[in-house]
């Protein structure tokens, strides 16, 4: 028993650290699409292309509906997370620094462990709040290094506050909803959901795909295959066998890796501010992730899959 739990604990560790690497990776995509591509076109094109990934998987695997229970979790984190956090993001970091971007979208983490204590009845140990004060204040290091003083407007950061929301109500949605459908089932039908929510920038990314560089377009489709299809659905993967509080608590770990990969790719060399946040970004999610074998217990009971083929 108690091996299977570790080996429960070890796959969902596994799959939050891809999904952190790939969301860390969607940063860079991002700057190179989003100079060819709108916002809402921007994030129908990524919705489409992993929505065909994710459709392809579907058929290969005779993945069937999601029961009928779980469907108003999947509409609810398809609307919030995989249509209106796409767009208010791609948005919002048009019309502020990445600094300032970083800071406001960093507190869904926060909004995260608040909403799951509330409506899943998530526990908050002192590590988890502890770890969760290291990583912001890592974040909060992170963007002011990176700001540039004055690239700021209100309706900017508002649309990366509303980004903000959007993805923590996405997230508590999902919770339950994957005690009955699977995470490839969660993260196709709510990758469809945003996408239909996208469609009236459809007329957008026709036009600005004729003229829009190669590299944008393959940028816009990586990020419609990994970042999307597989980041969310590995996501789900170990959101099923965690907390939602701990989750969110993990994703502190994405402001690190951008500066990571914006050095090695971009060769935006870091300051020492930057490096600092980084490493405290990690410290958090590190003292976060740890637990107190009796007392905290990180793993949740296997969730019930609505089929056999229940996996990543």
């Amino acid at each position: 028993m108690m091996h299977a739990s570790r080996r429960t604990e070890l796959l969902a560790a596994g799959a939050a650290t891809v999904t952190v690497v790939l969301w860390a990776s969607a940063f860079v995509s991002i700057r190179s699409a989003g100079a060819a591509y709108s916002p809402g076109a921007l994030a129908l094109g990524r919705l489409l292309a992993g929505g065909l990934a994710l459709g392809a998987i579907c058929l290969l695997r005779r993945e069937g509906l999601p029961p009928r229970s779980a469907w108003r979790g999947i509409a609810v984190s398809g609307v919030l997370w995989f249509g209106l956090y796409m767009v208010a993001l791609n948005w919002g970091e048009q019309l502020v620094d990445a600094g300032t971007a970083a800071l406001v979208v960093n507190i869904g983490p926060i909004l995260i462990a608040l909403l799951g204590a509330r409506l899943l009845g998530d526990a908050m140990p002192p590590r988890l709040l502890a770890g969760m004060a290291v990583s912001f204040a890592g974040a909060v290091a992170v963007g002011l290094s990176m700001s540039d003083h004055g690239g700021s407007s209100v309706l900017g950061v508002a649309l990366c506050l509303l980004a903000a929301v959007g993805y923590a109500g996405g997230v508590v949605a999902q919770k339950p909803a994957l005690e009955r459908a699977s995470a490839l089932q969660m993260t196709t039908f709510g990758c469809l959901v945003g996408a239909v929510m996208c469609l009236p920038f459809a007329g957008q990314l026709v036009s600005e795909a004729a003229r829009a560089p190669a590299s944008a377009t393959l940028n816009m489709v990586y990020l419609g295959v990994f970042p999307t299809a597989l980041a969310f659905t590995t996501w789900a993967y170990a959101l099923a066998r965690t907390t939602a509080s701990r989750m969110g608590a993990t994703t502190y770990a994405v402001p690190a890796l951008v500066v990571l990969m914006s050095w090695l790719v971009l060769d935006e060399v870091p300051g020492p501010l930057t490096l600092a946040g980084g490493a405290l970004c990690l410290a958090g999610v590190a003292v976060s992730r740890s637990r107190r074998r009796a007392a905290e217990p990180e793993v949740a009971p296997e969730p019930r899959p609505a089929k056999a083929s229940d996996s990543v």
